[in-house]
């Protein structure tokens, strides 16, 4: 699963390095361990291309209450289009949620071991998403959430989990984004590991693990250079 990341490159930055045509809502500082119920920064299948902020956790336009989102905060690639939550998303709301990284917990160590997974150049990540409009049944308040789009491990993330976010290309975001309805036919192919970008992960220390933690210490490897995985 996906359920932490960070993101620290200021919103002017990030809306040139997606060639965005502007900015709704930015985050109002750096991010070192964002969480669930959380905002994201997201480009929305609007059509305009804009940065937006929507809360962590999908909360379907049907749901009663919007607790459900905080178990909907990834959605499986494979089973994506099938699954009710998700499926009319897939269609119509896509998005991508916009990171610096995300973070990842070692399994077979005790107790678990945290790593930070990036691009080596320190550039942004753009996942692969979706987004929902839900309005509360008693108060009429509007919620707009997102969730991440995970997909099977590539061959950096394989030694440490067995799921990683689904990261697109340039070429497939322009797919992901497109505001027409999409098939599942079309969609699916670009619900993979990515094997294509230049990535890196390294340890991180166990101030990760609170998400009351947001220092930039989250961020920072472990002094062994053997925690280093490229």
């Amino acid at each position: 699963m996906c359920g932490r990341v960070t993101i620290q490159t200021p919103a002017l930055a990030i809306a040139r390095e997606f060639a965005l045509t502007g900015i709704r809502t930015a985050l109002e500082r750096p991010r070192y361990n964002l969480a669930p119920t959380q905002l994201m920064p997201v480009v929305i299948n609007d059509g305009e291309w804009m940065l937006d902020a929507y809360r962590w956790g999908l909360i379907p336009s049907w749901a009663k209450e919007a607790s459900i989102g905080n178990k909907l905060i990834n959605a499986r690639g494979e089973t994506v289009a099938e699954k009710p939550s998700f499926r009319s998303a897939l269609k119509r709301r896509r998005c991508l949620v916009l990171v610096d990284g995300w973070f990842e917990w070692k399994q077979s160590t005790k107790p678990k071991t945290p790593y930070l997974f990036r691009r080596k150049d320190g550039h942004p990540l753009a996942f692969a998403g979706l987004w929902e409009e839900w309005t509360a049944p008693d108060t009429g308040e509007v919620l707009r959430t997102c969730t991440v789009i995970t997909t099977g491990p590539n061959a950096l993330m394989a030694p440490i989990h067995d799921r990683m976010p689904v990261i697109l290309s340039p070429a497939a975001r322009d797919v992901w984004l497109r505001p027409e309805p999409q098939e599942a036919a079309v969609l699916q192919p670009l619900l993979v590991p990515n094997e294509d970008e230049p990535l890196e992960a390294w340890e991180v220390g166990r101030v990760v693990n609170s998400p009351m933690n947001d220092v930039a210490a989250c961020v920072e490897r472990v002094a062994s250079q053997s925690s280093l995985l490229t």
